[in-house]
């Protein structure tokens, strides 16, 4: 019986661990130092706005893990002895320990980046990743707790977190900078059009969200807590929390000067195998040598984790399976915007005219749809949708058969995955192609259903 040993209790390393036990008899350890159990990290953010507490999070019973033998461990690793197979760690409230491993999982996932004076030990200034930032946060936004009033807060960055930051905040009746190196919210990945769309609506939400500024100085307010912060247009603002949201890092720092290869991750086969024997990584930290078709070689994406955890399990139980994520896709929620995207997306159209874009958006600036198709046969490459929820398998299919523009939009409604009575506007999404395209117009072949007209 082998002992596998699984570094980090994130999606990918329970996920491995579910479908280790599921197919096998080996021996399971599971090891992390930042809760007793695994629990639904994308959540964070509705613990601190009360609409859940942190059992609502954990997706299995507490039981659930001495039933299956998978054994959990809480403590801190802090070195690993590659050759001889043997690793140190260090319990909460206890004296380090040596563990023997047959194979090891390095699910080690990725911190938050604190470049330039960000790298303050000020209190206040932090990230949002784990479940102790979660609790260094509530304990510093609470007057009661940590003695200080927070008047204002700065949340530095933009991005999926920055934004996530920015509605905790408010949901605390605190307000909020948001600042911006960028022309546009998260204009490095979203096009011009929906960057807009989603900078107008921050607004609307009562966010002082200030673009093309960064913090150039932090200032303590004499006590060791932040107090102020100075922006590159020249601005002091007084604030007394910044939460800090400028992108992640691989956590593999204090494994730098051993004898596994890394980059900015851990580098992998197209098995998720190491350059050490029985070592291998899954998650936020991994970097592929060969990324998989259409993906990049670091992915920090919550599905990305779960899928390397099933396809390793896979390999170590026998049946060698490489990892092949498919069709790219994302999503999350701006304020009241849901936001899906699959395939590819990119933020600018190439020049030289390869990729062509149809772009549609509704009067009220909350929902908006861009199909992206390539000029030369028409083949749909990706979508954005905002304000309409998109069916994953459907899209999926579209982009993997490379489906011509013309089908696509003839077909839209199959894609709608709105509830029923909702308003849909795949006609409007046409008529907007027809207009470009006048001497062939395309026609609906399909709606949703016989209400579809109808609600809002």
């Amino acid at each position: 019986m082998r002992h596998i040993v699984i570094i980090g209790n994130g999606i990918a390393g329970i996920t491995a661990a579910r479908e280790l036990r599921k197919g096998g008899d080996d021996r399971i350890t599971v090891i992390s130092s930042e809760t007793d159990h695994h629990f639904s990290r994308t959540a964070l953010m509705y613990i601190y706005m009360g609409h859940m507490t942190y059992a609502h999070t954990k997706p299995y019973e507490d039981w659930f893990w001495s039933k299956n033998r998978i054994d959990l461990v809480r403590a801190h690793v802090t070195g690993i002895d590659f050759d001889n197979k043997q690793l140190t760690t260090k319990p909460t409230d206890g004296a380090e320990l040596t563990r023997s491993y047959d194979v090891l999982i390095l699910a080690v996932g990725s911190s938050p980046n604190r470049p330039g004076v960000l790298q303050t030990n000020l209190r206040g200034v932090q990230g949002l990743y784990g479940m102790p930032d979660l609790e260094q946060m509530e304990a510093l936004t609470d007057a009661k707790e940590s003695g200080t009033l927070v008047s204002r807060a700065v949340v530095i960055g933009g991005g999926l977190i920055g934004i996530e930051l920015c509605e905790m905040l408010l949901s605390r009746e605190i307000p909020v900078s948001f600042l911006v190196r960028e022309s546009g919210f998260w204009r490095s990945v979203l096009p011009v059009e929906e960057s807009a769309m989603i900078t107008r609506h921050i607004r609307e939400h009562h966010v002082d969200l200030q673009l093309e500024t960064e913090v150039t100085d932090i200032h303590d307010d004499g006590n060791g807590r932040i107090g102020s912060v100075t922006t590159s247009t020249g601005q002091r603002i007084n604030c007394q929390f910044a939460g800090v949201s400028v992108g992640v890092s691989a956590n593999i720092g204090w494994l730098q000067g051993t004898s596994l290869e890394t980059d900015r991750g851990i580098l992998v086969d197209t098995y998720l195998a190491t350059n050490v024997p029985d070592v291998y990584a899954i998650g936020d930290c991994v970097q592929h040598r060969t990324p998989p078709p259409g993906r990049k070689p670091t992915e920090q994406i919550w599905y990305t984790g779960r899928i390397m955890g099933e396809t390793l399990a896979q390999t170590l139980l026998g049946k060698k399976t490489p990892y092949q994520p498919g069709v790219f896709f994302n999503s999350a929620k701006f304020f009241d915007i849901e936001y899906q995207t699959y395939g590819d997306v990119p933020a600018n159209l190439p020049d030289n005219g390869t990729i062509q874009s149809l772009y549609w958006e509704h009067p009220n600036g909350q929902k908006a749809i861009r199909i992206n198709y390539t000029t030369a046969n028409g083949a749909v490459m990706g979508v954005n949708a905002f304000g309409i929820r998109q069916r994953q398998d459907v899209w999926t299919r579209w982009i993997t058969e490379k489906r011509p523009i013309h089908y696509v939009l003839e077909h839209l409604a199959q894609a709608n995955f709105d509830p029923e009575f909702f308003r849909q506007h795949e006609a409007d999404v046409l008529a907007v192609y027809n207009a470009q395209h006048p001497d062939a117009p395309l026609r609906l072949r399909a709606k949703k259903g016989l209400f579809a007209l109808f609600g809002k």
